[in-house]
């Protein structure tokens, strides 16, 4: 969603306000703006629709000064993407940025406006403000103010607020939206995310649920929902600033597809005992209690969870459903407090995935949560740490941060078939030894980009584009579609393969690509005839596979991306790289802004 950052100085601020809405761009790129409390005792803002090299023309030539600001790049989710509905927003000596949604916005605008509050934006937020500057009418002080105005709000939030009357603090809160403090030397700040901070401290308080804090240059003190003062540990986060740069690489997404066997690597080590080749022990879950596992996720973490199904039921007899989170609670799910509730999520902070696993909570399930954020509000929430280590994933459209899930995944898979009794030592070293080899096979599979360059040229001029799996290979296929449809915006759609005569086929012409994932395995002659039947009727088919699959089905292919032979269970892992560059490549060769796609939001933190 939205990203916020602020900074409690003594310094100049809005320079490192606006590097750090650089950094949060991907969080939110509808529209942006900064505030700063000026030293003539005023609050002082600038605002742009637009990316935020549009909030820098306006800076350059209207520029602002102060110690104490705010600034935000925002997700438009209430009102248009316009200058009057971009953030900061004001109400008589305060200024807030707000990311979320506060649910009951329009009975507080309608009591506020029955006391003569006059409101300036579609928003929201800016009822946040009216609040503050309401309460201080009262005679409140700001920290009295702000806790009445957050008190009264409801639905999820991060907030930031400024006072003219108060410029040596900032006062920040939190509940259900992420927000971090930063610690300096002789400044303290405020932030969606460490990457925003990282410019100006690895020193970062991540706050809880319904916290809130007053900072201060130097120092801060965070309280609890009921306002009793608490204690938060102080983390360092060094290193991810480097992580959150582009290097070499034209774009965040082409940078993280290259580091994916690094990552895959990181978070292997942490199931994989090399020395044993075996997994380490799944703390807090004992598989043998488990009668079933229900999986919720959205968007492309949902397919990393079709991918596991697969693996759970193939392997470790161990039934799965697989939710879209989004639908989860409301069709009433039949849960037993036997089962095992699994969160699969980059963020850690997806609004329908959590509340999915507050009604599996209740319910009495244990809770997993496969999370890339180790803070996340999902891996506090869960009973079973089931981390990922893929490290800051900048671009929206997730790549390193699926693989790490499906590598994690995987793992817990062969714990729990080990577990249950359906493999024995061999058969989990097997396992075990395949799944060390998937950062050396990731890195082979990177050799497949300039086929995928090559055909991205055919892709981008097509209007629909099918993708066809069998077995695991079929989530893999919707996912692939996924990631095209997000970045290049060309209609794709996932099918299992021996659906096509089920209905698909009926869309096979000589103008739509079908692309068949289809690396070697015990279904690959059924993908083969399916592949005849697509080129009987003029498709132009391009096969994704291996050498062997190649030397099968090649000729009647008209174009072949060729990968690395691999054990079929890692080779879902191994083989998105190969769709992930065919929507990179596609989107490139379109012209259209990969890292950033039109109306999305790195981590969806509304509902």
């Amino acid at each position: 969603m939205c990203g916020i950052i602020g900074v409690v100085s003594g310094q100049p601020v809005v320079d490192r306000l606006v590097e750090g809405l650089k950094r949060l761009e991907y969080r939110g790129y509808d529209s942006s703006g900064v505030a700063v409390l000026t030293q003539t005792g005023g609050v002082e803002r600038r605002r742009a629709p637009g990316k935020i090299s549009a909030l820098e023309a306006v800076l350059d030539k209207t520029p602002i000064d102060g110690v104490v600001g705010i600034a935000h790049t925002r997700w438009a989710t209430h009102g248009a993407p316009t200058e009057m509905n971009a953030h900061p927003h004001t109400a008589g000596p305060v200024a807030i940025v707000h990311n979320g949604i506060i649910e009951n916005y329009r009975e507080l605008r309608a009591e506020l406006g029955a006391k003569g509050v006059t409101f300036h934006s579609d928003t929201d937020s800016e009822t946040i403000a009216a609040l503050v500057a309401t309460g201080l009418e009262s005679g409140l002080d700001p920290e009295a103010a702000a806790k009445y105005a957050i008190d009264k709000l409801e639905g999820a939030f991060a907030v930031a607020i400024i006072v003219a009357d108060r410029p040596d603090i900032m006062i920040g809160a939190r509940r259900g939206s992420p927000l971090v403090v930063g610690v300096g030397a002789d400044e303290c700040y405020l932030g969606s995310d460490a990457i925003a901070l990282a410019p100006f401290t690895d020193n970062v308080v991540y706050l809880e649920d319904g916290d809130w804090v007053v900072i201060h240059r130097g120092e801060y003190e965070v309280y609890d929902e009921k306002g009793g003062r608490v204690e938060r540990p102080v983390k360092n986060v060094g290193g991810a600033a480097a992580l959150a740069e582009k290097g070499n690489h034209r774009h965040f997404m082409e940078k993280e597809i290259h580091e994916q066997p690094e990552a895959v690597g990181h978070t292997l080590s942490h199931y994989i005992d090399p020395t044993s080749e075996t997994i380490r022990p799944i703390a807090d879950v004992d598989f043998t209690k488990i009668d079933r596992i229900a999986m919720v996720a959205c968007g492309t973490a949902s397919y990393a969870a079709a991918i596991a199904k697969y693996w759970f039921e193939g392997l470790a007899g161990l039934p799965v459903d697989v939710d879209i989170a989004s639908e989860f609670r409301y069709r009433a799910p039949a849960l037993s407090p036997n089962s095992m509730a699994i969160a699969v999520s980059q963020s850690g902070e997806t609004a329908d995935t959590l509340a999915a696993l507050d009604l599996c909570k209740s319910e009495g399930l244990k809770i997993g949560g496969v999370v890339n954020v180790p803070e996340s509000s999902i891996a506090r929430m869960s009973d079973v740490s089931l981390p990922t280590k893929a490290g800051p994933e900048i671009g929206v459209a997730s790549t390193k941060a699926f693989t790490c899930q499906l590598a994690a995944l995987a793992c817990v898979a062969v714990a729990a078939a080990r577990a249950r009794g359906r493999i024995d030592a061999d058969e989990e070293r097997r396992l075990v030894r395949a799944l060390m080899e998937t950062p050396r096979r990731l890195s082979e599979a990177l050799d497949m980009e300039e086929d995928a360059k090559r055909l991205s040229t055919k892709l981008a001029e097509a209007r629909d584009v099918l993708y066809l799996g069998r077995g695991a290979f079929f989530p893999l296929a919707m996912e692939a579609a996924l990631k095209l449809k997000e970045i290049s915006y060309i209609h794709a759609e996932g099918y299992a393969a021996g659906e096509l005569k089920h209905g698909p086929i009926a869309l096979i012409d000589k103008h739509t690509p079908v692309i068949f994932i289809a690396p070697t395995d015990h279904l690959f002659a059924k993908t083969a005839s399916s592949i005849q039947e697509v080129v009987a009727r003029e498709g132009p088919v391009i096969l994704i596979t291996d050498k062997n699959g190649a030397d099968q089905a090649g000729d009647i292919a008209q174009d072949l991306i060729v990968g690395p032979s691999v054990d079929p269970f890692i080779a879902p892992i191994v083989y998105s790289v190969a769709v992930q560059f065919l929507a990179y490549h596609t989107a490139v060769m379109k012209g259209t802004d990969v890292d950033q796609p039109r109306n999305l939001a790195k981590s969806v933190t509304v509902e």
